[in-house]
């Protein structure tokens, strides 16, 4: 399901809300939370999951092409774990 397909949903779920005030929310959500990651705190949802973010060390890696020893610095990646209540659901 890509975003577009999401606020479709909502709004045929909520016929009272425009599909511009489901877009906004949407969005607001999506915006939180990345703010919050950027931020390095975690993201909770209560029965689907939880979103944070992971460490990588630096290392060492190559460019396919050429076969070159590349060095690729720290960073942080998102991570997401599902909830119980959502692994349920998938394994019924």
């Amino acid at each position: 399901m890509i975003r577009s397909e999401l606020v479709a949903a909502v709004t045929e779920m909520n016929p009272h809300l425009s599909q511009r005030d489901v877009e906004r929310v949407v969005s607001t959500i999506f915006d939180s939370i990345s703010e919050a990651l950027a931020e390095g705190r975690r993201v909770e949802l209560r029965g689907f999951g939880a979103f944070s973010t992971r460490g990588r060390d630096p290392r060492t890696g190559r460019n396919p092409r050429t076969g070159e020893k590349v060095a690729v610095d720290a960073k942080r990646v998102p991570y997401f774990k599902a909830g119980k209540e959502l692994r349920e659901r998938l394994n019924k």
